[in-house]
């Protein structure tokens, strides 16, 4: 890859990763079809970021850290239990569990007390990339989440090397500094810039905050400052390794658990193939750039050069030129550090996205209504909102069950939002009010200025949740609801 300059002087670290002691999906743990629970805890731990010490949350599965893997047709059993000094309350992103399980405090559940457990007993009916986090304040930001992986069958539908690649903001500053600095007017949009520097547009950079704003010809890009980008837990400065074998096929799982960052997947001088987002398969896409919002999922599945080699996986947050990393490494060949091209900080569009195309056609039921949803807010006091008002449980509309619904999605705001619907999957049938039939999400990126059409079936009774997945933007006020009829 131009600009990418391999070592093959192996660190500590490395020799730990090619050995499997890294997050790899042999070591996570399993549901169990029996009757016993997979224990998962909720608990804090200690990352080390750029030569310091940082505490953050997480969670362990049966004791160790990591994700968790199921099959389709395996009941969903765990028991989630608190071991945190404060309530916790965990979302299973990408399931659609009957609403008392959906993880949502004040909507579906209360939160878990220090020291509480709670049961998730369930017939899980989707299958994909998927992951779980804290769905309370903002321990999302503090890394509260792990991977959430659904096999399609006991035996793998493709002979393929496999491997799971989490994303992460990193801040040293405690989220809610971050947040009571927003909403007070004084960090207003002043977002992390390693570009062109841009002055802040209302308000100025408050304390700790960066002291320029990232733009694009749309709008604002970022509005928060961060230390680092992790790809499962590590630095660019200190990449996790994997050992592939030589011209194998190879599957990327990559989840954006960032709070506030979308990435650019960049598979240098591989090309590969995008097969599925959010879990739902695709017909294959084939690149080597492509773009993943905030709580999306995208599987790549890569066919590798022949012979040792070294390839690098860069994710470029968007708007900046901070990014994480992880290395493929076939053969002899060894790693131990990147140095990365000038990147350039391209902004994000629903180009791809309008591409996209479900490999599962699915009934073309009638809709029976079209709910019109502005994206509102983003003023000097931070506040965000849904047609108009900041909200965080209010009811938006209601649908009856059986029913298919589409709703329209106008960004009035000067900033992108990743917008998730709870307990559904939706499919993309409008851009800017051209209609087609696209792929199958959870969640979707409205760019300012843009309108996106939505169309679900109401399957699954309840109340749910349709949020910006932005947790700043979230925390302050775009987030409502959607309840059936009774």
């Amino acid at each position: 890859m131009p600009g990418v300059v391999v070592t093959t002087k192996l660190n500590r670290r490395s020799v730990l990763a090619l050995s499997g002691a890294a997050l790899t999906m042999t070591a996570w743990g399993r549901v169990s079809p029996a009757s016993q629970l997979l224990e998962i805890a909720a608990t804090s731990r200690t990352l080390e970021v750029n030569g310091k010490a940082a505490k953050v949350l997480g969670l362990e599965v049966n004791g160790k850290p990591g994700g968790l893997i199921t099959r389709y047709g395996e009941p969903f059993a765990v028991k989630v239990r608190n071991q945190l000094a404060e309530q916790t309350l965990i979302h299973w992103h990408g399931l659609a569990p009957p609403s008392q399980f959906d993880g949502v405090p004040m909507l579906s559940a209360p939160p878990l007390e220090p020291g509480q457990s709670a049961d998730y007993r369930f017939e899980n009916r989707r299958t994909g990339t998927h992951w779980m986090h804290s769905h309370l304040g903002l321990q999302e930001q503090l890394l509260l989440a792990a991977p959430l992986i659904v096999k399609e069958a006991g035996e793998p539908l493709v002979d393929e090397q496999e491997h799971v690649v989490m994303l992460h903001d990193f801040t040293f500053r405690h989220p809610a500094e971050i947040l009571a600095e927003l909403q007070g007017g004084a960090g207003l949009h002043a977002g992390h810039s390693m570009d062109t520097p841009q002055a802040p547009t209302g308000g100025h950079a408050g304390h700790g905050m960066a002291s320029t704003t990232t733009m694009s010809m749309a709008g604002m890009v970022n509005d928060v400052a961060f230390d680092a980008m992790l790809a499962n837990d590590r630095t660019v400065e200190d990449p996790e390794v994997v050992r592939a074998e030589k011209a194998g096929r190879f599957r990327l799982r990559i989840i954006n658990g960032a709070a506030a960052s979308n990435f650019w997947i960049d598979l240098g001088e591989i090309t590969g193939e995008l097969i599925a987002v959010d879990g739902n398969a695709i017909w294959p896409v084939k690149g080597s750039v492509f773009p993943l919002a905030i709580a999306q999922r995208a599987d790549i599945r890569l066919s590798l050069p022949r012979g040792s080699g070294v390839w690098p996986i860069l994710f470029r947050a968007e708007g900046t030129r901070q990014l994480a990393a992880v290395v493929l490494a076939a053969g002899e060949a060894t790693v131990s550090k990147i140095v990365p091209p000038e990147l350039a900080a391209d902004m994000f569009d629903l180009s791809l996205e309008s591409t996209l195309k479900a490999v599962s056609e699915g009934p073309k039921d009638p809709v029976a209504r079209t709910e019109m949803v502005m994206l509102t807010g983003g003023g000097a006091d931070y506040l965000w909102g849904l047609n108009g008002k900041p909200s965080m449980h209010d009811v938006l509309f209601k649908v009856k069950e059986g029913e298919r619904y589409e709703i329209m999605m106008h960004n009035m705001t000067s900033m992108a939002h990743p917008m998730h619907l709870h307990g559904h999957y939706f499919r993309i049938v409008a851009i800017d009010g051209k209609r087609f039939r696209g792929a199958l999400r959870d969640t979707v990126l409205v760019p300012p200025a843009a309108a996106v059409t939505i169309q679900f079936d109401a399957d699954n009774p309840g109340i749910w949740a349709f949020h910006c997945h932005h947790l700043y933007h979230m925390n302050s006020g775009m987030m409502a609801a959607i309840a059936y009829e009774a």
